[in-house]
C-alpha cells in the first residue's frame, strides 16, 4: 500500500465515529410536516406518513440499532439531536400504531397506562417508553439538559411548540433550539402579555416544566425576561418581570392531534 493511500485511512481510523445520519428522516418531515400561522406551529401529515411507513420503519430501526457504546462515543450535541429525534419519531409510530387516528394522543392507553407509558421500542439497547426518553435520558443527564428540549419534543398535539420540518442535527443543534424557542414565543396563541390587568400568559409547558426554567435562570420570570422582545412585553412592564412582581398565568393546553 502506498504512502499516499495510507494516510487517509489511518486517519479514518484514529477519527472519532461519526455522528448519526438523519438523512431519512429529514426527508419524511420535508415531505409530511408544512410551517403554519407565518411559522409559529405546523401541521403534520400522518396519512402522508402511513403511506410512507416502510421509510419510517427503516429510520426507527436504525435508531434502534445504535448502541450505548456508540451513542457515548458522540459529542454531546449529537447525542441530544438523537434523542430529541427518536422522541419524535416514535411518537409519530405511537399515532401510526393506533386502528385509526386518535381525536388526541391523550385517548392512547389506559387510565393506569398513558401514551407515554407504553413500552414499544428499542433505544440504546434497551426497551423504551417515550417518558423515559424525555425525563430519564434527557432531562434525568445534566451533560444533554437544556430547557430549550422542551420547544423541540413534540407531543403530537397543538398546544405543543411545532414539531420541525428537518431533522436535529448535532452540528447546527443549537441554532436549530434557539430558533424553535422563538417560534414557539412568537405565537400570540399560546404567549402573550395582557396590558389590563397587567400579566404574561404563556403556555402550560412553563408550569409543568418551571423547575428547569429556574435552574437555567434562577426563576422562571427571569428566564422569560430574556426574550422580553420576543414575547413583545412593553418597556415599562420589564422591570416588574426582573423583580418577579409581573403576574405569570398558564394558558390551557390544547391536546387535539396536531393533524
Amino acid at each position: 500500500m502506498t504512502v499516499r493511500l495510507l494516510i487517509p485511512l489511518l486517519l479514518l481510523l484514529c477519527s472519532p465515529l461519526m455522528a448519526f445520519d438523519h438523512q431519512r428522516w429529514d426527508a419524511l418531515l420535508a415531505d409530511n410536516v408544512q410551517w403554519q400561522r407565518n411559522g409559529v406551529t405546523t401541521v403534520v401529515n400522518y396519512r402522508g406518513f402511513q403511506t410512507d411507513r416502510k421509510a419510517l420503519n427503516r429510520y426507527l430501526e436504525a435508531l434502534s440499532s445504535v448502541s450505548a457504546d456508540d451513542f457515548g462515543k458522540w459529542s454531546g450535541d449529537e447525542q441530544l439531536a438523537f434523542l430529541i429525534n427518536a422522541y419524535n419519531a416514535f411518537t409519530i409510530d405511537l399515532i401510526l400504531r393506533q386502528d385509526s387516528l386518535p381525536d388526541s394522543i391523550r385517548d392512547i392507553g389506559s387510565f393506569f397506562s398513558g401514551p407515554w407509558d407504553q413500552r414499544f421500542f428499542t433505544l440504546l439497547g434497551k426497551e423504551r417508553t417515550l417518558d423515559e426518553v424525555e425525563h430519564e435520558m434527557i432531562r434525568g443527564n445534566p451533560a444533554l439538559m437544556d430547557p430549550r428540549i422542551h420547544f423541540a419534543v413534540n407531543c403530537a398535539s397543538v398546544g405543543c411548540p411545532a414539531l420541525r420540518p428537518e431533522a436535529y442535527r448535532g452540528e447546527t443543534l443549537e441554532q436549530q433550539l434557539a430558533d424553535s424557542t422563538r417560534r414557539f414565543l412568537s405565537d400570540r396563541q399560546r404567549n402573550h402579555f395582557n396590558e389590563n390587568p397587567a400579566r404574561l400568559e404563556v403556555s402550560k409547558i412553563f408550569d409543568w416544566y418551571e423547575e428547569d426554567f429556574v435552574d437555567a435562570a434562577g426563576s422562571l420570570h427571569h428566564y422569560l425576561l430574556q426574550y422580553a422582545d420576543t414575547l413583545e412585553i412593553p418597556a415599562s412592564h420589564r422591570k416588574a418581570l426582573d423583580a418577579e412582581q409581573l403576574k405569570i398565568q398558564f394558558l390551557d393546553y390544547d391536546w387535539s392531534l396536531n393533524q
